[in-house]
């Protein structure tokens, strides 16, 4: 959850926010370690009192080229996710929401809005695969890959914290990462809008035509 209090600087520091174990029960979630500076909240949008500045991430596409997030983003509106697709619940969960809510706008905002799922497990999210299980989502879904260290910083710049993925005793790989989705403003390129995983179709289709506008949800 998110408390008032600290500068989002702060957060950034810290990598704070929640760490989500998919798959795992709830023993396995852990504890905010900071506080997110905000200005707002509604239903489901959290109005970030100090926004963030969009992540320095060069990374590889589902097509294998080279992607730069801030030059190929830039006075887009902008969703931005950290999961991975073996994931077997929130992942799927918050994309097919995001689908699903994004298929309600008019067909010129829905060529606007840039919905970007970043991997927390490249080594097994090849831009193939990544590209294929996207695909089932919405095929407009941008998916970025490359190496851990790299991608852990850029989640790390926007408040995310990202653990490297691990293997269970019963074998499963398990990718421990921060389930927020960071929504960034085509008038500014800053992230002013954090939701959470348990925003619903509802929720995104409410908010989505502002958030095409860089307007507060």
């Amino acid at each position: 959850m998110v408390k008032k209090s600290v500068l989002a600087a702060a957060l950034v520091a810290a990598a704070a926010l929640t760490l989500s174990a998919c798959g795992g029960s709830d023993n396995d979630r852990k504890k905010p370690i900071a506080d997110v500076s905000v200005e707002a909240k509604t239903q489901a949008a959290t109005v970030l009192d100090q926004p963030f500045t969009k992540p320095n991430l060069v990374l590889t596409d589902t097509h294998g080229k080279k992607y730069d997030l801030r030059e190929q983003t830039k006075g887009k509106p902008t969703l931005i996710y950290f999961g991975y697709t073996n994931c077997p619940d929130v992942c799927p969960l918050i994309m097919s929401n995001i689908a699903i809510a994004k298929k309600s706008l008019p067909q010129a905002d829905q060529d606007k809005l840039q919905v970007v799922f970043v991997t927390t497990d490249p080594e097994r999210d090849t831009p193939a695969s990544l590209g294929t299980w996207l695909k089932s989502q919405d095929p407009s879904f941008i998916g970025l890959t490359g190496d851990f260290p790299t991608i852990q910083a850029g989640a790390r710049q926007i408040g995310i914290g990202i653990d490297a993925p691990k293997k269970e005793k019963d074998g499963t790989v398990v990718s421990m990462h921060g389930s927020q989705v960071i929504a960034f403003s085509p008038k500014t390129d800053k992230g002013y809008v954090l939701y959470s995983e348990d925003t619903t179709p509802e929720d995104y289709t409410k908010d989505l035509p502002k958030i095409v506008k860089g307007e507060n949800p």
